[in-house]
């Protein structure tokens, strides 16, 4: 999962980050309107954390460009200002949540998993693809009745399939999504190839069939049918 994290203030920028980092979130983070828009541009997001507060723009802004470009990404609206008006305007723009400063980071952990599994999983910390059973929660998977050990990257990868069935992913999507800003240091994604193929080799030696597909010369897809 990959949060976009939008906030002017450096110190409590740094404190949500490393604090839903610690839930297995991957997380971006942009200091002001520009930074922000051109990220939303270049990568897809899970959910965003929007200050409405920004140096250089408003945030009610970024909303409306995340509703419009990325209509599937959650947006919890985050500010000082505890006035109804902007409340209710971001709410009628799209916005899931609205956190008023000060908040405590374990609610907005807790808002941020619930607009996700709203938004991608139907409310449920549970996906069921056939016989596997990914518990997103506690980042387990269930084949059998049996825990499936995989790698946090293997994790992401089936997750990120899980969240896009029947929809091919480019290598480069992938990428983005499991590894965030560091995606830029890589020359490649051949390794992708790698994660995947020992992603399905654990997953069809504990008994599921092969639901991921290579679609030649784009990049895979997950498949149930």
């Amino acid at each position: 999962m990959i949060i976009l994290l939008i906030e002017d203030e450096t110190e409590l920028a740094k404190s949500i980050e490393e604090f839903i980092e610690k839930g297995n979130y991957r997380v971006d983070t942009a200091n002001n309107y520009s930074d922000a828009s051109e990220k939303i541009i270049l990568r897809t997001y899970d959910c965003a954390l929007v200050d409405l507060m920004l140096p250089d723009g408003s945030g009610l802004d970024l909303v409306k460009k995340l509703k419009k470009i990325q209509p599937k990404c959650g947006i919890i609206i985050i500010t000082a200002k505890n006035t109804l008006d902007d409340k209710l305007t971001g709410l009628d723009l799209g916005a899931d949540d609205y956190l008023t400063k000060p908040f405590h980071l374990a609610e907005l952990n807790a808002r941020l998993k619930s607009v996700i599994r709203r938004r991608n999983f139907d409310g449920s910390s549970e996906i069921i693809l056939n016989e596997i059973v990914i518990d997103t929660e506690k980042r387990e998977v269930i084949l059998h009745n049996h825990l499936l050990e995989l790698t946090r990257r293997e994790f992401d990868i089936l997750l990120f399939f899980a969240s896009n069935k029947e929809r091919v992913l480019t290598k480069e999507s992938i990428v983005e999504h499991v590894w965030g800003d560091d995606a830029n240091t890589f020359d490649n994604f051949d390794f992708v190839y790698t994660h995947i193929k020992n992603l399905r080799k654990k997953l069809i030696d504990h008994g599921a069939k092969d639901y991921i597909y290579s679609v030649y010369g784009i990049g895979y897809k997950l498949s149930l049918s």
